[in-house]
């Protein structure tokens, strides 16, 4: 099992943190989960800024947890470093990006892990381990001190086993962060070509809240989707492409040279499909405070069979839009089944006062 790619000596009683690596952590090289990045870095002068509360809380820094290789995938698996091994099922992939992350937490190894964004790394790995993520609006957390994938998508953001841990994470990466007062009044319900068991699960956790629930659709989700495809593969050449490709593993290392042939001209056409999104986004958020969704329309691929397709068909387009999404388990038998709750930008503090809601529910909706 490799959760780690370092590890940290701690003391003290604060809360343990893991730290995906590819934000620096004073003192300790970052290597993204990558050798041709291992094998150049030095130790870092000085945290990311991201870091700055957790310092002030006192927390433990236990280590750099692994993740796929410089976060460019949705298995979680890592040739270079080994790869995390999933708590509920080693048959399956731990998702990715955040794979070191999510298995962190879901083994009691650490109350908090931090984690990263762009395209469903942070509530990926939370569905197929089993815990709870929070993807937070786009540059609300700073992502200076953070290794790129696509700029203009990455965000930074909590996973812990529970919706506590995620509060207490929140509130390490922004020490006024506070829980709202009360739970979304209204949830649009929103529905994907998706596994049938899954959304069975989410529709038995939503009665079980009982929150005022309306069917929703947002039309323009398959362009989002694709228009994010195109940004992040662009954005991803631009921070990569100077990379050894001998220290690249070759499925990464395909991903990032993919990147080079998106135009100029497709590049203009995302961002105005983004525009567009954003507006859509936006104008549903008049009619309901959040949307629920599945954080996977499909159960987790096997290690064996490690389809890296789809992975991200229900988040990446929350990443177009910016804004912020919470990943939580709901019971669906034995394989890891998991709600998006996705809000309008800013609305972290509504997302998880309206998880604690979901996660009771769940609890009862077995």
């Amino acid at each position: 099992m490799s959760t780690f790619i370092t590890r940290l000596e701690t003391s003290g009683d604060g809360v343990r943190v893991a730290v995906k690596d590819l934000i620096d952590v004073e003192g300790v090289p970052t290597t993204a989960g990558c050798k041709a990045v291992a094998d150049n870095a030095k130790p870092a002068l000085a945290d990311a800024p991201c870091m700055a509360g957790a310092r002030a809380a006192g927390a433990r820094i236990i280590g750099k947890a692994n993740l796929h290789e410089l976060a460019f995938g949705t298995t979680g698996l890592n040739q270079w470093f080994g790869s995390p091994t999933n708590p509920l099922d080693a048959t399956l992939v731990p998702g990715g990006s955040s794979s070191g992350s999510a298995v962190a937490v879901a083994n009691g190894e650490a109350d908090v892990a931090y984690g990263s964004d762009t395209g469903g790394s942070i509530r990926v790995p939370s569905a197929c381990c089993g815990t709870t993520g929070l993807k937070t609006t786009w540059g609300r957390i700073p992502v200076d001190g953070v290794w790129p994938l696509a700029a203009s998508l990455d965000s930074v953001g909590p996973m812990a086993r529970d919706l506590g841990g995620v509060v207490l994470g929140m509130q390490l990466l922004e020490p006024a962060f506070e829980v709202a007062p009360g739970a979304a009044m209204s949830v649009g319900r929103m529905r994907l070509a998706c596994d049938p068991a899954i959304d069975a699960a989410i529709d038995r956790v939503l009665a079980a809240a009982e929150l005022d629930v309306v069917d929703v659709e947002l039309p323009g989700w398959r362009a989002a989707y694709r228009a994010g495809v195109t940004i992040l593969l662009a954005e991803a050449y631009q921070a990569d492409q100077h990379l050894d490709r001998a220290g690249v593993g070759d499925e990464v290392a395909a991903r990032i040279d993919s990147g080079f042939a998106v135009t100029r001209e497709e590049v203009e056409n995302a961002r105005q499909v983004q525009t567009e999104w954003k507006a859509e986004l936006a104008r549903l958020f008049e009619q309901v405070q959040t949307i629920a969704l599945p954080t996977l329309v499909s159960f987790p691929p096997t290690v064996a069979r490690p389809h890296d397709v789809d992975l991200t068909r229900a988040t990446l387009p929350v990443n177009l839009g910016g804004n912020p999404a919470l990943a939580l388990p709901v019971p669906a038998g034995a394989l890891p089944t998991s709600l998006q709750l996705v809000g309008p930008e800013g609305s972290e503090e509504l997302l998880c006062a309206t998880g604690l809601v979901l996660e009771a529910a769940a609890a009862t909706a077995r």
